[in-house]
């Protein structure tokens, strides 16, 4: 057969096959058009979870005649006025998004510049382009998709349930959103709000991360919004700024990290790897914490001509932006202090199940009166007034009490169960795990104490020759010097072959062929030697557990008093080493609710 050119339809089609996948692609390219061309209102509606109707409406400065005639060409575009595919400061820059979609449904573009007196439409179906003509249309741009697929009907098959599809959309709309906190947003599918975002006004900087956290919070929620610590970080033009919950926040799934380059949502295995590496000796494995993270970067340092979907990005230097993030996370931990999740006292709150009150049935007919009843049960407490008037039991203030506003974690009353430290605070109690608590500052003063002196080797009587494939020897020999900061020394032995000549001390007899293949599969999917911090991490860990405080053991007032003060002045003390609390707060309004006094 003979080598001809595809017809131009064939050809949008097939680019479609990679730029729309399903409802959600086409509402991330049509909603990134709309905030490209400066819109402050963006309004998404779907039909049937977008299989039907996918409409997404701007209020952005629009498009002439011209404009639109070539928005549906292939390779057409307004964001590279320089022909320049490295200083990419807008969203899109290909130019297919409008010719695929139209080649796989029915387009209807309606548009208006601010300052003409009326709007045109196009039509494209199947990619078939109608006559543009005049319209009536608001300043601003309308897009709507009607019958998604309709030419391609066996992609039909691959959509999932209209609930799945909605929830993809929400997903990619939610977002879009928490990268653009001044711009009002809304999804409706069938008639049915589903998110409606106000626009969060800031005319000073200062005033950004206010709205930008107001933002985030109508997304992830108000917890989120209580228990994150700000993160800042700058170093050589990148700049990482967000937020980043705290340990005790946590989730079964990954699904509540979110990562912004340049403003642009994207999924990254890098960014991925060094939220885990930041918060590794804080959480277990099967743990992850909330994160939304913003990377600003000059455009030429980042590379964002990947996939057509633009999902995936690529830095000039990667192992600066892990650098950033990982010390910015941790800086930011750091400055929480020995605070944990706000979300620890309402699930110890919910844990309380109050016995339910016994219906009041009534007396008998010549029975006494409630208020005879009530004046009883007052007169029979009436020998305890006496006991109240003794000096020691009036709530005067003394040295103690003024001494409670001046610690958080307050001043130790009782020791329960040999266990937990009961401590009042200026208005509540806290209650404290005495062995979880005390291993998290052993730990912390052991990992200090490594930072300080380094990591001690032990040479081995036989060094281990590892034989690997060729391509995860080369990745451990390219990190050897890192690796030798950790405590492993290695070198080459041939192609495929690494001998390993020292280990930490700390990890005592080790599986070393074990330990360098994981190596290897760490590097190979995060680009760093989390397994080998990790195993330091957990001996350490393991040496705190065993040099702690264990439960069951009395405590005098002092230590125990001593214990809190520690706490409040150690980073991190709020959690374990397995992101589990250390301490339970409960306000006074808190406990007078679990009595029904307010």
């Amino acid at each position: 057969m003979s080598i001809r050119l595809l017809p131009p339809n064939l050809v949008n089609q097939i680019a479609a096959g990679e730029v729309v996948e399903r409802p959600a692609s086409v509402v991330k390219e049509l909603v990134e058009n709309a905030l490209d061309a400066g819109a402050r209102r963006v309004d998404v509606t779907l039909r049937d979870g977008g299989r039907a109707l996918i409409s997404v409406a701007d209020d952005g400065h629009g498009m002439d005649r011209d404009e639109l005639a070539l928005a549906v060409e292939r390779h057409a575009t307004s964001k590279l006025p320089g022909d320049d595919l490295v200083h990419i400061s807008q969203f899109g820059f290909r130019g297919e998004a409008l010719p695929a979609i139209g080649a796989v449904g029915r387009l209807a573009i309606t548009t208006r510049r601010r300052d003409a007196e009326h709007g045109w439409r196009l039509l494209v179906e199947g990619g078939e382009t109608s006559p543009i003509e005049p319209a009536p249309a608001n300043p601003g741009t309308r897009v709507e998709l009607r019958d998604l697929f309709y030419a391609v009907p066996a992609r039909l098959k691959f959509l999932k349930s209209a609930r799945s599809e909605l929830n993809a959309v929400t997903e990619i709309v939610e977002r879009l959103a928490m990268a653009h906190p001044e711009v009002a947003f809304s999804l409706t599918d069938d008639d049915r709000t589903v998110l409606r975002f106000h626009a969060e006004a800031h005319d000073l900087i200062s005033e950004a991360e206010t709205a930008r956290l107001k933002r985030l919070s109508a997304v992830m929620g108000r917890d989120f919004a209580e228990n994150a610590a700000p993160v800042e970080a700058m170093r050589d033009g990148h700049r990482i700024t967000g937020f980043a919950g705290l340990p005790t926040l946590n989730r079964a799934t990954a699904s509540m990290q979110y990562l912004f380059v340049n403003g642009r949502p994207v999924k990254d295995r890098l960014l991925v790897g060094a939220i885990r590496g930041a918060y590794q000796d804080f959480l277990a494995r099967d743990r992850h914490p909330l994160a939304v993270l913003f990377v600003d970067c000059p455009p030429e340092d980042v590379d964002v001509n990947v996939h057509p979907a633009k999902a995936e990005v690529r830095f000039r230097d990667a192992a600066l932006v892990r650098g950033l993030i990982v010390g910015g996370i941790r800086h930011a931990l750091s400055g929480a202090g020995h605070r944990a999740s706000t979300t620890v006292a309402s699930a110890t709150l919910q844990g309380f199940s109050a016995p339910p009150m016994p219906a009041y049935q009534g007396m008998p007919r010549n029975g006494p009166s409630v208020m005879h009843l009530a004046a009883q049960a007052v007169a029979a407490f009436a020998p305890l007034d006496p006991e109240l008037a003794r000096p020691s039991m009036r709530t005067e203030a003394t040295p103690e009490t003024t001494a409670l506003r001046d610690y958080p974690l307050g001043v130790a009353r009782a020791q329960l169960h040999g266990t937990y430290v009961v401590a009042q605070t200026a208005d509540g109690i806290v209650i404290v795990d005495q062995h979880a608590a005390h291993e998290r500052l052993v730990y912390e003063r052991m990992k200090e104490a490594l930072a300080a002196t380094g990591i001690a080797r032990q040479a081995l009587l036989i060094p281990e020759v590892v034989e690997l494939d060729q391509p995860a020897a080369e990745r451990l020999l390219a990190r050897a010097a890192e690796l030798e900061e950790l405590g492993l020394v290695i070198e080459s032995f041939g192609p495929a072959t690494v001998v390993v000549r020292e280990v930490p001390a700390l990890l005592g007899a080790t599986d070393v062929h074990g330990l360098l293949r994981d190596l290897a599969d760490e590097l190979a999917e995060f680009d760093t030697a989390l397994s080998l911090k990790e195993r330091l991490e957990h001996v350490c860990g393991t040496m705190a557990c065993h040099g702690s405080v264990r439960a069951g053991r009395q405590l005098n007032q002092a230590e125990m008093d001593a214990l809190l003060r520690q706490m409040e002045a150690t980073p991190h003390s709020g959690q374990c080493n397995h992101g589990r609390p250390t301490y339970v707060e409960l306000k006074l309004a808190d406990i007078e609710r679990l009595f029904g006094r307010r």
